[in-house]
């Protein structure tokens, strides 16, 4: 499949809550994701790639889908910035990986990436 014109930003959802049928009821998912900084998507348009920046990740932090919380990180003038409600602060860009989820199903991390924000990288409106 190819993609004739990619999108300036592209909006990535991680699955990150099914419905368990034995439980009757929906379960996050805490797997690790880990999600690049820098994007190549191939067979998009002839004979070219698209690249993309992250610039921005909605996290949920909480161990179900019917409670918690949401909070936001997003590139702005080359700096990471976390945003918790009405507190912002700067983050370094390692900060970043910590939001990829868990190496094990259970774990004390409930803060995990779930819509990730992708821009293009394409110059002269070429995308």
């Amino acid at each position: 499949m190819k993609i004739k014109k990619p999108p300036h930003i592209l909006v990535i959802h991680l699955k990150r809550f099914k419905y368990i049928e034995q439980l009757g009821r929906y379960k996050k998912l805490s797997y690790r994701v880990v999600f690049p900084l820098e994007l190549k998507l191939s067979n998009t348009m002839e004979d070219a790639d698209s690249e993309y920046s992250l610039f921005a990740v909605v996290v949920h932090v909480g161990s179900g889908p019917n409670h918690g919380h949401y909070v936001s990180l997003v590139k702005s003038h080359n700096h990471w910035l976390f945003f918790d409600d009405e507190n912002v602060e700067m983050i370094d860009e390692s900060a970043v990986q910590t939001f990829f989820g868990s190496a094990q199903e259970y774990s004390s991390n409930t803060d995990h990436g779930y819509i990730l924000f992708y821009e293009s990288l394409a110059t002269n409106g070429k995308s």
